[in-house]
């Protein structure tokens, strides 16, 4: 990707001057984008106000996988669809907190996927959560909006995306050719280019799971963390450092600045589901972010962009992060 390389380049005006495989940014993506950007700079005030201005701890209502959702999650979930309902370029959109898609008032054909807050359940301890988002295209631009026009694979994303909002408000994207990583100027509201052509080493000695489920998982993940667990008294000959911020979009920026894997696999305490987080809202961005990084993702057996989805809301086993390790729990899986 050919970007401009000033550290004081800010996010609008990367979009005006970068090349994806040596073409400009559609007109209709860069509206799409600048209008996601200024409405997580919203958000990120928000989050930061936190308890100051009421806005900790449960809504009193469920989205439609049940979830309990918090105060932030209902916000952030209607401050994104204000925030982008007026792209002329925008068909419609979908959240992992609305039962269905939403049309919009635009004539384009970009849709927008979007998990407005993940890890909302770290609000109230002051953890690291985030925005994670993604953008297709409309396979029938001018056909009414149907469910079925986001059913597609990971590998129809023209764009993908996360803002996490901790120490600093970071944005890392991928627009199908490397990943760029900028970080928010709370006084001029501006997202700067903060990092080029963002890397994952192929391997690794980090490794991100929730060994407390550990008893409940298939043969090949446990095999894989106990050979991690074992260092270099075991197969690996090497001692691994866990990770584990119960928050995908940090866990995931971690991977990203540093190397390493993040996994939260299928287990059998609810065997009849593939896995437990959203395809199409948090699996297929992240997928597309780390691929495009030089690392790779997988449900144990495909690769997490290759699958078509058949619902809105389908969920899947996800690990991702460095090659070698994933290429590894592949073969387990095998």
């Amino acid at each position: 990707m050919n970007a401009p390389t000033s550290l004081k380049t800010n996010f609008k005006q990367y979009l005006e001057k970068t090349k994806v495989k040596g073409a400009a940014v559609p007109a209709g993506l860069q509206e799409l984008l600048l209008a996601v950007a200024d409405t997580c700079n919203t958000l990120s005030h928000e989050v930061a106000q936190g308890a100051l201005i009421g806005l900790l701890g449960s809504a009193g209502t469920g989205n439609v996988q049940g979830e309990v959702q918090q105060k932030l999650d209902v916000i952030a979930n209607d401050l994104l669809i204000d925030g982008v309902q007026t792209c002329k370029s925008l068909a419609g959109l979908a959240s992992e907190e609305m039962e269905l898609p939403l049309p919009v008032q635009g004539i384009g054909d970009y849709l927008l996927l979007f998990d407005p807050l993940d890890g909302s359940s770290n609000i109230d301890v002051n953890v690291s959560i985030g925005t994670i988002f993604s953008v297709l295209k409309k396979q029938e631009p001018k056909a009414p909006l149907q469910t079925s026009d986001f059913l597609l694979s990971g590998r129809h994303q023209v764009a993908a995306g996360y803002v996490v909002y901790g120490p600093q408000t970071t944005m890392a994207l991928t627009l199908g050719d490397g990943v760029v990583m900028f970080t928010l100027n709370k006084v001029t509201g501006e997202f700067i280019l903060i990092k080029h052509a963002v890397e994952i080493s192929h391997s690794t000695k980090e490794f991100a799971i929730n060994m407390s489920n550990m008893r409940h998982w298939a043969e090949p993940v446990r095999r894989y963390v106990e050979e991690c667990l074992a260092g270099t008294s075991g197969e690996r000959d090497k001692d691994f450092n866990m990770r584990w911020i119960a928050s995908m979009v940090a866990d995931v920026h971690r991977v990203l600045s540093r190397g390493g894997i993040f996994m939260y696999p299928w287990d059998q305490r609810e065997p009849h589901k593939p896995g437990k987080l959203r395809l199409m809202y948090e699996a297929n961005p992240m997928s597309f972010l780390v691929e495009q990084a030089g690392g790779a993702s997988t449900n144990g057996k495909e690769l997490i962009m290759d699958l078509v989805p058949t619902e809105l809301h389908e969920r899947v086993s996800v690990m991702l992060g460095s090659k070698e390790e994933i290429d590894r729990l592949r073969h387990y899986h095998a």
